[in-house]
């Protein structure tokens, strides 16, 4: 029978393990129905201990009047009000942490499993932890879920889930400082990223790797604030945003250098997402929700993509006709509605791409590439030259690093290649900046 976190009563322990709701992913009580109405008939009358735990006609759901039950958002439940949802997960979770850690002895752990690639799922997890007084005292990504499993058939789900260890955070600790954390932060997970990089880890499991090791430090305080805005905290989403960009800008560094070099935090948001975007997933179609959080890593948003900046298309518009490569997953178009592809190059037509913006800012790196090839491709070398000198290209290391990334993201023998080497061969015959040396990886 199902028993109460809140409502739990126990003598001091050394260890607590729990694999906690995750978030909005799972209605385990819906499901457990199917089961539930069947077993009731069938165990009926056969102990008095079976009688009692089927005593209800389904699964135990959330009870509204005692403030107690399964624990998940689900807005059906509070009559569509999907903040009230949210606010009663959040309030559940920290009142069940809260348990934790008064049944934890002073030098006890408490142990979570927790995979989900929602980021509103982990800033309510990581809210919760902290309102209850924990810190995170290690982290480590697990391949604990099967590729052949059916739910990760055709989707980006989790492969690894991600344990975090906790210990009771000291009453006696005075509120941190922002700057402080983030240079804690850093330091703590520069080498991790590189241990995970190592070990394989890729797409969305690498950047909830990364979160365990970086609440290392912010949770090592009950508050965070921020010195130049007197009177206010750093939130928990604000300090996973930067978790997320220096992540994904570790990610792309790797790409931009094939070695263990930088530069991925220096490069603008938007090819840094269509870079990371292109390693994952090519030109092939990718799951709606993985690029959701990749846009959030980089600062953006999917609706930006599709639409202002005119970088993704989604579902079955997602396909361009004749076209090899983005058709090289056998789907001959047929993409669903929660698939989105890259642009191709050249059906990028909007007039302004590549262009300055109107408060003089410097168009992303990735759009500047793809004007160019669409002028190469005119055959016209004065207006190649014209655009070169007018961007600042002929000797910006970063943009030939980028043309060579891309280089060797796209498929060989490609159009959209053999145009990227002649443009590279052009600026380094004209004394521009050489393209980078290559490193192996491995």
């Amino acid at each position: 029978r199902a028993q109460s976190t809140i409502g739990l009563q126990t003598e001091k322990v050394d260890l607590i393990c729990t694999d906690p709701p995750y978030y909005d992913a799972i209605p385990y009580s819906d499901l457990m129905d199917f089961s539930h109405v069947w077993l009731r008939r069938i165990l009926h009358g056969l102990s008095p201990e079976t009688d009692v735990v089927f005593d209800s006609v389904l699964g135990p759901k959330w009870d509204v009047q005692t403030g107690d039950g399964e624990l998940i958002d689900d807005a059906s439940r509070f009559g569509g009000n999907r903040q009230a949802s949210r606010q009663n997960y959040e309030d559940g979770m920290a009142r069940s942490f809260s348990r934790f850690y008064k049944a934890l002895r002073d030098n006890g752990r408490l142990v979570l499993v927790f995979a989900n690639k929602q980021p509103d799922a982990w800033e309510t997890l990581v809210s919760a932890l902290i309102r209850a007084g924990f810190v995170v005292d290690g982290s480590w990504p697990i391949q604990t879920e099967m590729r052949s499993r059916l739910r990760a058939r055709d989707s980006a789900a989790l492969s690894s889930s991600i344990w975090l260890v906790c210990r009771k955070r000291p009453a006696s600790v005075r509120p941190g400082w922002d700057g402080q954390v983030l240079t804690e932060m850093r330091e703590n997970i520069t080498q991790r990223l590189r241990d995970f990089w190592d070990a394989g880890i890729r797409g969305p499991d690498f950047v909830w790797a990364a979160t365990g090791p970086a609440l290392e430090a912010f949770s090592r305080y009950p508050a965070v604030r921020k010195a130049d805005v007197p009177g206010e905290q750093m939130t928990v989403p604000e300090f996973l945003r930067v978790v997320r960009r220096m992540v994904v800008g570790f990610v792309v560094s790797r790409l931009l250098t094939r070695d263990n070099g930088s530069g991925g935090e220096q490069l603008d948001d938007v090819t840094t997402y269509y870079l990371l975007h292109r390693e994952d997933f090519g030109l092939r179609a990718a799951p709606a929700g993985v690029c959701i959080l990749y846009a959030l890593s980089c600062n953006l948003s999917d609706t930006d993509l599709s639409g202002r900046l005119g970088l993704l298309t989604r579902g079955r518009g997602a396909t361009s006709a004749g076209n090899d490569e983005a058709a090289a997953d056998g789907s001959n178009g047929a993409g669903s509605g929660s698939d989105v592809r890259l642009k191709l190059w050249d059906r990028r037509t909007a007039r302004n791409l590549g262009q300055s913006a109107a408060d003089g800012g410097a168009p992303p790196l990735i759009d500047r590439v793809h004007k160019l090839m669409q002028l190469w491709k005119t055959g016209e070398q004065s207006r190649v030259d014209a655009y070169l000198e007018k961007q600042g290209l002929w000797h910006h290391e970063l943009f030939v690093r980028v043309v060579q990334a891309v280089i060797e993201l796209a498929e060989r023998g490609s159009e959209e290649r053999a145009t990227l080497e002649s443009i590279q061969s052009h600026v380094k015959a004209r004394g521009g900046a050489a393209a980078p040396r290559q490193t192996s990886m491995l």
